[in-house]
């Protein structure tokens, strides 16, 4: 039997064991809180610029001039992360930051050889030693790097440690992380990596400045080959697999990182949050379509010369894509300034709205007869780009070939300020000279507007009159919470998509079933291109960015051909366009009432002098009244109409519907056909016209 002082060492000594380690413990937990390793919330990443779906835009250089994109696991090829870990630390999913066994080896295979046949470092030891470099090799910073290693297993998780791992690894130059490194040697994502590509990415990191495919291309292909077979005699790969890949050949070329929608890319800038993506609206494919259409287009029309694009979802007012210049590094181009907001004149693209009013106030038809001919309006005489003359012709030739007198006469029917007031309301304000009031000049591009505004005008006509604020994810919350309002009423809206669609494409260019106008500012220093599916509106703007003055240049021969390409390069489909609305009257010109049948005539079909009575007001109902007729009822009232001023006859019409007979009195009745909103229109003798809009319940 034992002796009880044998017993009481035993036991003193077996404490004091106990207590020693737990002081160890106790230190060592204390040296970990007093000596943490350096790991930051948030990893010092480059500043990414992203499409609406997520894809890499743009990407800036971190402050120390690295590209260092961050990644995470969902963004790389799940194969590459398996031959990552197979290759670098096989037991990695099991270890606790140290893995003894391969230190052992590795130490026995140092001993026989006497020299370095492979090492024993964790991906949890590298990571230590990317976030804390070390001055040497020596065994002391081997000890510290396990340290590292395991206070890094104690805070971060498995799927962590591999993030950081793969957004700080080196491959080579100024390129850290899988990511950039992928983009750069293969131009892509490492989403869908081939087995060589993730071969060769799991063997940079070792020797980086050694391998780098773009320096040492033979070095860099015997490196894959290493891997791929390592991955065999592991059984991650099949032989005939690796063999396969090792046939690939391993491309010497660096690629620059994407470096697309340059302008708004910059404009995000200030927004950055360290470690967060900046988003745009940008579809990438859409803006990587445009800017190739946009250099091709600026190359063939020579120096000097350059060309913006914006293409927008007419539904949302989200901006699918924007070349704000034909190449933003291009200084004879003057490629930084981004002409889609650059107030320029835009010559006759505003034309449809000025020929939307006349048909939503009842003015006129599309074969209302109309004379291009001289004229003068209290001193000012507009003329045809052509010079020439086209005599009598319908409005809808007048809007197709884009003649100025006739547009001129309808805006002095219409009024310039009703013009302006509709732009505004619209969301565009019209830069007009200091102090002077919306004239007849604006018809012709006497007013300042930008690409942006036009495109944005534009969305009403693709969207049955409803226009949305452009946006593309730089602009203020203000800006971004704007919404809609209508341009022009359903039924005129239609009527100018209908003579648009039918405006001959440019020489060469297929009909994709758009609708279009085109625009040249005064002195040939813009030309513009505006189109529409039933969605989609794309504008295009072609000149000089100083504003200096291009012979030969127009909208037609210069910015429509780049309109259509633009459509196709955009890989968009094509939307059809708005249906024909409910009601709409649209007939031919033996059809007409005789108040349609030349623009400004009366009853008896002359053409009338000035009028000096009053201009025709609807007085009842009210614009914006709400009337309760019971149109379920068969024996439903009708709805009395009364206006003054104006000239007899009159002619009234229902949603661009005359209604029976021209009449001398300034009453008159009808009778809708159901409920919802209806627009009411009165004509007089001189082709004046008044309207209100008003909701039969």
């Amino acid at each position: 039997m034992l002796s009880r002082k044998f017993l009481r060492r035993t036991a003193i000594a077996g404490a004091s064991l106990f207590g020693l380690a737990a002081i160890a413990v106790a230190s060592l937990w204390e040296l970990d809180r007093a000596f943490p390793p350096p790991l930051p919330p948030t990893l010092t990443v480059s500043t990414e610029v992203q499409d609406r779906d997520g894809q890499l835009l743009r990407a800036f250089a971190t402050s120390d001039g690295y590209w260092r994109l961050e990644t995470r696991l969902d963004q790389v090829d799940k194969q590459f992360v398996d031959m990552l870990v197979t290759y670098e630390d096989k037991r990695f999913w099991d270890h606790e930051g140290v893995d003894v066994l391969a230190l052992g080896r590795a130490a026995g295979q140092f001993i026989t050889s006497g020299h370095i046949v492979s090492g024993g470092s964790t991906l949890s030891m590298q990571l230590a030693r990317l976030i804390e470099p070390r001055e040497s090799r020596s065994l002391g910073s081997k000890i510290k790097q396990m340290l590292r290693a395991i206070q890094i297993e104690r805070r971060l998780s498995k799927r962590e440690i591999l993030e950081r791992y793969l957004t700080l690894a080196p491959y080579g130059g100024n390129l850290e992380g899988v990511r950039a490194a992928s983009l750069a040697y293969f131009g892509k994502e490492p989403k869908r990596l081939t087995v060589s590509e993730a071969a060769l990415l799991v063997a940079l990191p070792q020797l980086p400045e050694k391998r780098r495919p773009d320096r040492n291309l033979q070095i860099a292909h015997a490196a894959r080959d290493r891997v791929l077979t390592r991955m065999v005699s592991s059984g991650l790969l099949g032989e005939r697999e690796a063999a396969r890949a090792a046939l690939d050949d391993v491309s010497g070329l660096r690629r620059t990182l994407p470096a697309l929608a340059a302008h708004a890319a910059y404009a995000m800038l200030p927004k950055a949050v360290p470690g967060q993506p900046l988003k745009l609206t940008i579809r990438k494919s859409v803006q990587a379509g445009l800017e190739q259409v946009a250099r091709d287009a600026a190359t063939k029309l020579g120096p000097r010369l350059s060309v913006a694009m914006v293409l927008a979802d007419s539904r949302t007012g989200d901006i699918l894509g924007e070349v704000g210049s034909a190449n933003f590094f291009d200084a004879s181009r003057s490629g930084w300034i981004d002409m889609t907001k650059i107030v320029r004149s835009p010559g006759s693209t505003l034309k449809p709205f000025i020929y939307g009013l006349a048909f939503e106030q009842g003015l006129v038809a599309q074969e209302t007869l109309i004379e291009d001919s001289p004229v003068d309006f209290a001193g000012y005489r507009p003329k045809n780009f052509d010079m020439g003359y086209q005599g009598d012709v319908s409005i809808r030739q007048a809007l197709q070939l884009s003649l100025n007198v006739p547009a001129i006469r309808v805006l002095d029917a219409v009024g310039p300020a009703r013009l302006t007031a509709r732009f505004r309301q619209a969301g565009v304000n019209p830069i007009l000279p200091i102090n002077e009031a919306p004239g007849l000049a604006i018809g012709l591009g006497g007013v300042g507007v930008t690409l942006r505004d036009l495109v944005q005008l534009y969305t009403g006509l693709a969207n049955g009159g409803r226009t949305h604020t452009l946006h593309d994810g730089t602009e203020s919350a203000n800006a971004e919470s704007a919404t809609s309002a209508t341009i022009l009423n359903d039924q005129a809206n239609w009527q100018i998509i209908d003579i648009l669609s039918g405006v001959k494409p440019p020489e060469g260019a297929l009909q994709r079933g758009i609708a279009y106008k085109t625009g040249t500012s005064y002195g040939y220093r813009d030309a513009w291109s505006v189109g529409f599916d039933g969605r989609y509106v794309l504008g295009v703007w072609v000149g000089r960015p100083d504003a200096g003055a291009v012979p030969g240049l127009s909208g037609y021969v210069s910015a429509a051909p780049i309109l259509f390409e633009g459509f196709v390069r955009s890989g968009l489909a094509t939307v059809p366009l708005q249906d024909k609305p409910p009601g709409v009257f649209s007939p031919k010109r033996n059809e007409l009432p005789v108040t349609l049948a030349r623009f400004g005539a009366g009853a008896d079909g002359l053409v009338q002098a000035a009028p000096t009575e009053p201009a025709p007001t609807i007085i009842f109902p009210p614009d914006g009244a709400r009337v309760d007729l019971d149109t379920n009822s068969a024996d439903a009232s009708p709805l009395v109409l009364k206006l003054q001023g104006g000239r007899a006859p009159f002619r009234w019409l229902a949603n661009g519907k005359p209604l029976i007979g021209i009449d001398r009195r300034r009453t008159a009745t009808w009778l809708p056909d159901g409920a919802g909103y209806s627009t009411l229109t009165v004509i007089d003798a001189a082709g004046r016209a008044a309207s209100v809009k008003v909701f039969v319940e």
